[in-house]
Order: structure tokens, then C-alpha cells, then sequence
């Protein structure tokens, strides 16, 4: 049982060489009912065998550069990504208040939520390159919220990772479902997120006896780990370099123990 709170203060990118990694990337199309999905899938070509599969979920922006870049970083690692579509074709914006409208949206229908992310796990699970014994989902902002919904509604991941997102509750049954170990990379300085609903959070996750792990980054705020933070002209966004290298390398761990890897 690995139930913690670590209160502290790389972002590695590795760089394919000649003769290393020779990460593919393909565009993959799919429907929930008449909407149109279009996900990133990126995998070192490489490597013979299968391996473990990551699924990405993007931020409330949607699937956009950043989302993709994040799947083809794992791919150098030597894990299959699959860098979903929570909101349809080419629906990515730099506005906010389109952006909330659309995570809104989604959010709206936690039923509906789920099914859309699970559509992304299934493209992810059967690719020939996976393994599908071994997953995980790991999410940003809306997107960490969407990796816990994965895991409330009990589907079969080894972990799921969230990066400052907005730890939604679970419902007692929910809880129950929890199949997946947990990790949640969090800003200290986050004021997105009250207090009292972390609270809940990790009074939900206690009380279902799940396996979680929740680390703080001192002085990081909401979307700690986007360098294009600070560009987005809202209060209380902020890229921290730190936070960032700190919680890939903190997913890193978390994987190598739960793919049994190292």
C-alpha cells in the first residue's frame, strides 16, 4: 500500500540518435457515434516485441502540439502513446472560454466522458505494438481529471498519472471500481484547485483502500508543466521549469514499478 503525500521544493527530453530511437507517429480516425476523432499515435519502430501503452489526454485547449509532443517523448522511452481526442477534428483552440465551454461540455455527461476516453484506451490496447497487460493513462489539467474517471470507472490500467489536473471526486461506488494505482503530480501553489476538494479527494481514495501517491511541487501553480503557460494571459498559470522535470522524472519511477521495468 503506497499511500503518501510528499511535500518538495526531467522534464527529459531524449533526443533520438542514429542508430537509437526511431520514433513513427500516425494519425488515427475514429468515431464516438457521428463524432469525429482524430489521435496521435507515436512508437519507436525499433523496438521488436510488444511493450507497455500509454494513453495521453490533452488540456481543456484540446488536442493540440504540446499533447502530441508528450505521447512522442514516451515513444523515445520505449512506450506506445496514444495522445487521444476528447472533443473532435481538428477542435483545438488558444481561447479560454472556448476551451471551458468544450471541457464543459464533456464534463457535463460523466457518463459520456468516460465512453469517449475509453474509445482512446480501446485504439490503445489493441495495437499490435502493446502489450495490452500493461497500461496506463497519464493527463494534464482536463486531462488528469479524465485519467481518474478511467480509473473510477474500473477499467484495467496498471496506473494512472495526473499532472495538475482538478481531482475530481469519486462517488462511493466509483471508489470501489479502482483498479489502477494512482499518482497525482500537484502544484503547492495551485489556486485552481480548493482545498476542501482535495480533501475529499483523498478522504474518497482512503476510505475505497486505494494504492495512491500524491506529490506537491512548491511554488507551482495550475499548469506547471506547459512551457506555454504563461502565455495564455490567465492569472494563475505558470510554467515552472522545476515542477516539470521533476514530476516526468516522478512518472518515470512511477511506471518503472508499475510495468515491473527499469
Amino acid at each position: 500500500m503506497m499511500r503518501y503525500v510528499l511535500s518538495t521544493a526531467l522534464f527529459i527530453a531524449i533526443l533520438p540518435t542514429a542508430g537509437q530511437a526511431a520514433v513513427k507517429t500516425e494519425t488515427v480516425k475514429y468515431k464516438d457515434g457521428d463524432v469525429e476523432l482524430q489521435g496521435h499515435l507515436a512508437w519507436d519502430d525499433s523496438i521488436k516485441g510488444k511493450r507497455p501503452g500509454v494513453l495521453v489526454v490533452h488540456e481543456w485547449w484540446g488536442l493540440n502540439d504540446y499533447a502530441k509532443q508528450r505521447a512522442e517523448q514516451l515513444a523515445e522511452m520505449g512506450y506506445v502513446a496514444f495522445a487521444l481526442d476528447m472533443y473532435g477534428k481538428d477542435k483545438v483552440t488558444e481561447h479560454p472560454r472556448q476551451a471551458g465551454e468544450w471541457a464543459g461540455m464533456i464534463r457535463k455527461n460523466v457518463k459520456a466522458w468516460r465512453k469517449r476516453a475509453e474509445l482512446g484506451l480501446e485504439i490503445l490496447r489493441k495495437n499490435k505494438h502493446v502489450d495490452p497487460n500493461k497500461l496506463a493513462a497519464i493527463g494534464y489539467c482536463f486531462g488528469g481529471a479524465t485519467v481518474m474517471q478511467l480509473a473510477y470507472n474500473g477499467n484495467d490500467l496498471k496506473g494512472v498519472v495526473s499532472f495538475h489536473g482538478s481531482l475530481p471526486v469519486a462517488g462511493e461506488d466509483d471508489a470501489k471500481r479502482i483498479k489502477s494505482k494512482i499518482l497525482v503530480c500537484h502544484g503547492a501553489q495551485d489556486g485552481f484547485i480548493p482545498e476542501e476538494r482535495i480533501q475529499k479527494f483523498r478522504k474518497t481514495l482512503d476510505d475505497a483502500d486505494a494504492d495512491w501517491q500524491m506529490i506537491y511541487y512548491a511554488g507551482a501553480r495550475h499548469s506547471f508543466t506547459n512551457p506555454d503557460a504563461d502565455k495564455r494571459g490567465i492569472d494563475g498559470l505558470r510554467y515552472d521549469k522545476d515542477a516539470d522535470q521533476r514530476s516526468w522524472q516522478h512518472m518515470q519511477m512511477f511506471f518503472d514499478e508499475i510495468f515491473g521495468e527499469s
